[in-house]
């Protein structure tokens, strides 16, 4: 899959997705790189520490955000995409479900568009994203944690995703799919999502995850936000043995540690960026 200038491997490596969150109130880092010459900072710091994509959010979604305007969001996040665009030579991928925001989004440079739900919140953000020819990564959510079948209603959820892509002219191939840790589903469900991600690979889509320093680790461990680095990399080495194209995390070092031990082991020696 190419994703901006660089081709990444949909199998057999796992790839870190860095998190820049451009927001004041992100459950996480909240306010701490809104200012632009710090996120550039910031970026620079993860592109050493080994982050092959950078992903880029203005709107928190953290549980109970508020909503946030389209224009407010583009001015959060357009500059810092342009910026980093200009500076470095990392693909971006923008975090949005508001069509209005990735497209221009997609004007300022993005190389992906991530939206947390999957097509199905913005009836216009198909057409957006088809019509950039860009890939995409389309997460699984719902308003309601309510399931019969939790594990077979994720996966039916995401195919009415792609069948909205496919719809709308999105190649299968530039369509990687995220199980949504943390998005509509309670404690219990998210151990299970991560434990069956790799029941997801029926649809024919490369897989991401997403559970850095989330609630699921926090209630699992007691721990506050700040201190759930080694449950991150707990998960990571979930994703990497599930085989997961990318996980998307705040802390890169300590991940990308994770990721080369991992497959080190699974595949022998050196392997990736080794």
């Amino acid at each position: 899959m190419k994703i901006g200038n660089r081709e990444f491997q949909t199998k057999g490596h796992t790839y870190i997705m860095g998190i820049l969150n451009v927001t004041p109130d992100s459950f996480s880092d909240g306010g701490r790189w809104n200012d632009r010459d710090r996120a550039l900072r910031h970026v620079q710091e993860m592109v050493e520490e080994g982050a092959d994509i950078i992903d880029i959010g203005g709107e928190s979604t953290r549980p109970g955000y508020t909503l946030l305007g389209e224009e407010e969001e583009m001015a959060r996040v357009i500059p810092v995409i342009e910026a980093v665009k200009a500076a470095f030579d990392v693909p971006v991928s923008l975090d949005t479900y508001k069509a209005q925001v990735a497209e221009a989004g997609i004007a300022a440079g993005a190389d992906l568009i991530n939206d947390i739900w999957g097509l199905r919140y913005d009836g216009k953000m198909a057409a957006v994203i088809a019509g950039s020819g860009l890939p995409c990564c389309l997460m699984h959510n719902r308003r309601e944690a309510h399931y019969e079948d939790f594990v077979n209603e994720v996966r039916l959820d995401l195919q009415e995703s792609l069948k909205a892509a496919a719809e709308a002219g999105i190649q299968k191939e530039k369509i990687i799919l995220d199980p949504g840790v943390g998005f509509g589903k309670n404690y219990e469900q998210n151990l299970e999502i991560i434990r069956n991600m790799d029941a997801l690979e029926p649809l024919g889509c490369p897989l991401l995850l997403g559970c850095s320093r989330k609630s699921v680790i926090g209630l699992t461990l007691d721990l506050p936000v700040d201190q759930r680095v080694e449950g991150t990399l707990a998960t990571t080495v979930i994703g990497v043995m599930k085989g997961a194209m990318f996980v998307r995390v705040h802390d890169i070092r300590e991940n990308v540690q994770a990721v080369r031990m991992t497959e080190a082991v699974l595949y022998g020696g050196r392997t990736g960026r080794l």
